[in-house]
């Protein structure tokens, strides 16, 4: 595996990290890899454990996700029919959940995170903190919101998903593209690195060569517009060490329409099914 770029943990620890580039996959790994990530995720600024509302980017960010929750909870139900039993792996604060509860879904959802499940609970969403608490009955559709980059033992979780997965399931996969426009302007500040929480790195191709390995496809894409505005943005904070709103919006705006012709997103959607 080659080298493909140095970068560093931009909002903890400061420590540098390498990412590799995986030519099987189309991907890139951090290296190395820490045996215990828990303390990369001790930080007030790691917004999707803490719910946090104080800066003017948390503020952007929560107004933002609500009208994602909207249509996250509005796409997956182009997957399921009858059968509306979620699985969200990942869960946060029980947001996305909770959103999906109130139209409907049988839900069930996996935080590591004790601090994060702790605020879910404060929303009457129970969350298990690993993935083999849930794996005593199958789901319709399986999501991972940004979550797929952070698993340790990537293919072997793959793998346990697929056996809980309905025959006829979806499983839905958000994560950042490092092909994108944004991630090649910014290189090594590009905030959705976020090394080393997120241990890989995918391009559009790496979703396909991974799933299909498992016998699975990606039968539709779709494109996370507001990502790319809030990457650039914090990128902008990390390469200037101010907030730089006005910079960062223009480039998250051209990220987006450099996107319209080349398809690639600062972030993507990826249904995904047994093939």
């Amino acid at each position: 595996m080659n080298s493909y770029l140095k970068t560093k943990d931009h909002s903890v620890t400061g420590e540098e990290f390498e990412l590799t580039y995986h030519s099987e996959f189309d991907m890139l790994i951090t290296k190395p890899q820490p045996a215990d990530l828990e303390k990369y995720y001790q930080s007030e600024s790691y917004i999707s454990h803490t719910d946090s509302n104080k800066t003017l980017l948390d503020k952007i960010y929560q107004l933002v996700k609500k009208f994602s929750l909207f249509l996250k909870v509005r796409l997956i139900g182009h997957y399921a029919q009858d059968d509306r039993s979620l699985l969200d792996v990942g869960a946060g604060t029980g947001d996305f959940l909770f959103a999906a509860s109130q139209k409907g879904w049988t839900i069930a959802g996996v935080e590591p995170n004790w601090s994060a499940r702790g605020k879910a609970s404060e929303k009457e969403i129970n969350l298990s903190a690993d993935l083999e608490s849930v794996m005593h009955r199958k789901y319709k559709v399986i999501t991972l919101w940004h979550v797929l980059e952070h698993l340790p033992d990537l293919e072997n979780q793959i793998l346990k998903m697929m056996s809980i997965l309905e025959e006829e399931g979806t499983i839905v996969v958000a994560v950042p593209n490092y092909k994108s426009h944004d991630a090649k302007f910014y290189k090594e500040f590009w905030a959705a690195y976020d090394v080393p929480r997120h241990l890989w790195h995918f391009s559009r191709q790496s979703i396909q060569k991974l799933f299909s390995k498992y016998g699975m496809e990606v039968v539709d894409t779709r494109p996370l517009f507001f990502d790319a505005f809030y990457v650039s943005i914090l990128s902008e904070k990390y390469k200037a060490g101010k907030f730089g709103f006005l910079k960062g919006f223009f480039r998250g705006l051209i990220s987006n329409i450099a996107a319209l012709f080349t398809k690639e997103y600062s972030s993507l959607i990826y249904m995904i099914k047994k093939a």
